[in-house]
């Protein structure tokens, strides 16, 4: 048993004082110091630094490990030139990307606080990785393929490697779950295949949909800057879906949308109806030019994701949350702070169906301290100053373990 105390406690019902945690790989207690040093006279205390705020570990939904190589291969600024891009050195990108590298990135992501995350994995190749870094990882077997000459062999190597994700539940944190590429890039066949294996096997479920204009366009009419790509590179004019049949496809499994940038009201309203939700990657949006999601009137629950280094310049949370705050200018800035961390904790949590995410009694002992460098004036602000002054966690555990 340890018991760890912190100036401040990050609940689901906001910030208290003088309370500290009891735990193993879960939590078992919280109150006061002296009341659980007295319950566990033999636990071990760990007192923070000064000025320390104690959370829940942060919760990255979406992370793409495979393109980590890239630093300025890649088009930004447009979401057409960015794939062509993608196409063009997607080949020397994955080579130059080894398991050191990925690795090295899953330790930068756990220093930010982050003791979960959410792998968009289009080949494999980074399972060994995940299988080796200490947080908890959401392995999402991506299928991709809107071919349907190659759909029974795209679809059999994307069943080998659920399988092969499977094979590691008892060996390593991985949580095996399934991940359909976008609907210009799947076949509806093997979509709901694939739809199938998740719901079949309760695994949890994600998407990308309607990132960017020119995705809108495509599905809408087969028009726009992606019918260019789609002739050169697939030798088609036609879209294989439409947005409507798309969104059906999910009908009647909870699934976690990418993006959703471009998405209307009738269709955010509809993914609510159908108790989805949606991962949102503010810089990623803004870098490939996708525009903004208004989260102000999400009517669905979203998490905060730093997608991949394909569209970003790090995988550290607080980049990410520091970003949303100056993208979404118009929402008050400490309603907005709050917002944002129940987004990478609670939240995130809840959305992924994890047992943490929340500093609870039963939940597992994930933690993340971050330390302000000055006593806070105001504690109605900490929120705010948590994500303005942070750039790594001064302590993380991760199932009662420390590892930061």
């Amino acid at each position: 048993m340890k018991i760890i105390n912190s100036d401040f406690l990050y609940t689901p019902d906001g910030y208290v004082q003088n309370k500290a945690v009891a735990f193993t790989e879960t939590i078992k207690d919280i109150g006061t110091l002296e009341e659980l040093i007295q319950r566990y006279p033999d636990a071990k205390v760990i007192q923070t630094e000064s000025n320390s705020i104690l959370y829940p570990g942060f919760i990255n939904t979406h992370v793409h490990l495979e393109f980590s190589a890239n630093k300025t291969s890649l088009a930004y600024g447009s979401f057409k030139p960015w794939l062509d891009s993608v196409i063009e050195h997607r080949d020397e990108l994955m080579g130059a990307c080894n398991n050191e590298m990925m690795l090295d990135e899953c330790t930068k992501m756990m220093r930010s606080g982050i003791t979960t995350f959410g792998a968009i994995s289009s080949f494999g190749n980074e399972l060994e990785v995940c299988e080796k870094t200490p947080q908890r990882v959401v392995f999402f077997n991506e299928l991709i393929g809107s071919n349907a000459t190659y759909a029974d062999m795209l679809y059999g190597d994307f069943q080998e490697r659920v399988k092969a994700s499977q094979s590691c539940e008892t060996s390593s944190r991985i949580i095996p779950a399934v991940a359909i590429h976008s609907p210009y890039s799947v076949h509806p066949i093997i979509l709901q295949k694939a739809v199938n294996v998740a719901k079949k096997n309760h695994m949890p479920l994600s998407t990308h949909f309607l990132e960017s204009q020119a995705e809108r366009e495509w599905l809408e009419s087969s028009s726009g800057t992606l019918r260019a790509f789609f002739l050169k590179y697939f030798n088609t004019s036609t879209t294989v879906t439409n947005i409507e049949e798309f969104m059906h496809a999910f009908d009647t499994y909870p699934t976690h949308f990418t993006h959703c940038v471009q998405a209307n009201e009738e269709e955010l309203n509809y993914l609510a109806q159908k108790g989805h939700s949606i991962a949102h990657c503010p810089r990623s949006n803004r870098y490939l030019g996708c525009g903004r999601l208004a989260i102000e009137d999400l009517p669905l629950p979203f998490s905060v994701a730093t997608d991949g280094l394909s569209s970003n310049d790090s995988l550290n949370i607080f980049d990410e949350l520091r970003a949303a705050i100056m993208l979404h200018n118009d929402i008050p800035i400490q309603e907005l702070s709050q917002k944002l961390l129940r987004a990478v904790t609670g939240d995130a949590a809840e959305i992924l169906g994890l047992n943490c995410g929340k500093i609870e009694v039963d939940k597992l002992a994930d933690f993340a301290v971050v330390t302000l460098p000055e006593k806070p004036k105001r504690t109605d602000e900490l929120a705010l100053w948590s994500i303005l002054h942070t750039k790594e966690a001064s302590e993380v555990y991760i199932e009662g373990e420390k590892y930061v």
